[in-house]
């Protein structure tokens, strides 16, 4: 007996059905709007409508990262290319990238996936002729004005020898003064020769979420914040002001004690290393189930007149500290850009000691906003350094979308504090991606 798996679909509204058949009129299609509305589908069901048919053969799938791009458009919680091509397609390389070989009704394509967050991004991507891009939060890769180092411009250049040229972005929300707009997506409503296509859309133009569960994804926010805005209101809005408004007027709040060792398993350290205007900082926090994450301890020493044996020292000081009170610990995420001083502790200590993600700063805060919003932040006694952190932290008004780091407040520690739980962000319940 042969079994055929089928995709889950759920009815699609007026909105996303009128996007879908425009973009298969139109060279350049974007997709704005909330986290989970449904946009990062629809582009794939476009790519893959696109891809039986077109004649060219090499094609291009990016993101922040490459892994974010495999993620997203890739998988795309079950609706990406890999399922929607199921039994045609398989993962392999081409030409040392990462790429999805697909079967089609013209032929065999090739996707690539690509990594367009860095400035070095774009040498990944040399050396072919692409047919379709398909990028998933574009206003996360990297542009400049310098054409030849600018991932985005690289992207484009590289479409000029399609036969079948087509564009497809989705994002969320972010400053309206972010350049993506101005140079790029307001600007080709204008412009763009091929044939354009926009559409915004919130997260009740998506059908396949239920009412009950809208609610429930909107309670997980300050209504006040900038990320309600954006990720369910599907607003461009700039952000200003403290970050974290709800714990600045509040800290008691959220301060707490430890009844049971047992409330606190998966012990992570958060390490940043400072330099000549700025602070080191370690942070240790813990959880037993991914929901309510508790802040076990944290420090801020200033770097000037901390040399290298004596920082190894209050490290090594600090971690003894936290086993002992509170249990093993299971990884040190440490500021990428010290590996010799990374070797060194990893030599003196045995502790299992990785190098932090680094990702996005703004999944970073967007995170801690969302578990400060929904009271599930603890913050042990022994978090002096932290908590001026979080109070302080402030946003850069002449830098959109930016923490403000200008000596007035101590974004070393949140540096750490986010080290410390950012390989585990995607576990804790209620966090959704784009």
């Amino acid at each position: 007996m042969t079994k055929t798996s089928t995709i889950p679909w759920k009815p699609f509204s007026d909105k996303h059905k009128a996007y879908i058949k425009n973009a298969l009129k139109c060279q350049m299609s974007v997709a704005e709007g909330a986290i989970r509305s449904g946009k990062t589908i629809d582009n794939c069901i476009i790519a893959a409508a696109y891809l039986e048919k077109c004649r060219d053969q090499i094609h291009l799938a990016s993101g922040s990262t490459m892994a974010n791009a495999k993620l997203n458009i890739g998988v795309c919680n079950g609706f990406g290319l890999e399922n929607l091509f199921r039994g045609r397609c398989r993962w392999g390389k081409y030409r040392d990238n990462e790429a999805l070989f697909i079967k089609t009704q013209t032929g065999e394509k090739v996707v690539l996936f690509a990594g367009g967050g860095k400035s070095d991004s774009y040498k990944r991507i040399l050396g072919n002729s692409y047919g379709l891009w398909i990028a998933t939060e574009i206003n996360e890769h990297y542009d400049s004005e310098d054409s030849r180092g600018s991932f985005v411009k690289v992207a484009f250049g590289r479409q000029l020898a399609a036969q079948d040229p087509l564009v497809l972005w989705d994002l969320n929300p972010c400053s309206p003064r972010n350049p993506i707009y101005s140079n790029y997506i307001d600007l080709y409503k204008e412009t763009y020769a091929g044939g354009y296509n926009y559409e915004k859309f919130t997260l009740t133009d998506n059908l396949s979420i239920s009412a009950e569960r809208k609610a429930q994804i909107m309670a997980q926010y300050n209504v006040n914040s900038v990320w309600y805005r954006r990720d369910i209101l599907g607003e461009r809005c700039v952000a200003e002001g403290l970050i974290y408004q709800q714990f600045a007027d509040d800290p008691n709040k959220y301060r707490g004690e430890l009844k049971d060792h047992k409330d606190v398993q998966h012990i992570k350290i958060g390490v940043d290393f400072g330099g000549n205007r700025s602070n080191h900082a370690f942070v240790a926090t813990g959880t037993a189930d991914f929901n309510k994450l508790v802040v076990l301890a944290s420090r801020s020493i200033p770097a000037p007149g901390t040399d290298v044996d004596k920082l190894i020292a209050l490290f090594i000081q600090f971690a003894q500290y936290v086993e002992k009170a509170y249990g093993e610990i299971t990884g040190v995420y440490c500021d990428s850009e010290e590996q010799t001083i990374i070797n060194t502790i990893r030599a003196k200590t045995g502790y299992p000691i990785y190098n932090a993600i680094k990702g996005s700063i703004l999944d970073r805060i967007r995170f801690t906003d969302l578990m400060l919003s929904t009271n599930r932040i603890v913050v042990l006694p022994d978090n002096d350094a932290l908590i001026a952190g979080l109070a302080d932290a402030r946003w850069d008004t002449k830098h959109d979308d930016t923490r403000l780091d200008d000596g007035t407040s101590d974004i070393d520690v949140l540096d750490a504090f986010e080290y410390s739980v950012e390989h585990d962000i995607s576990l804790y319940e209620g966090w959704f991606a784009s």
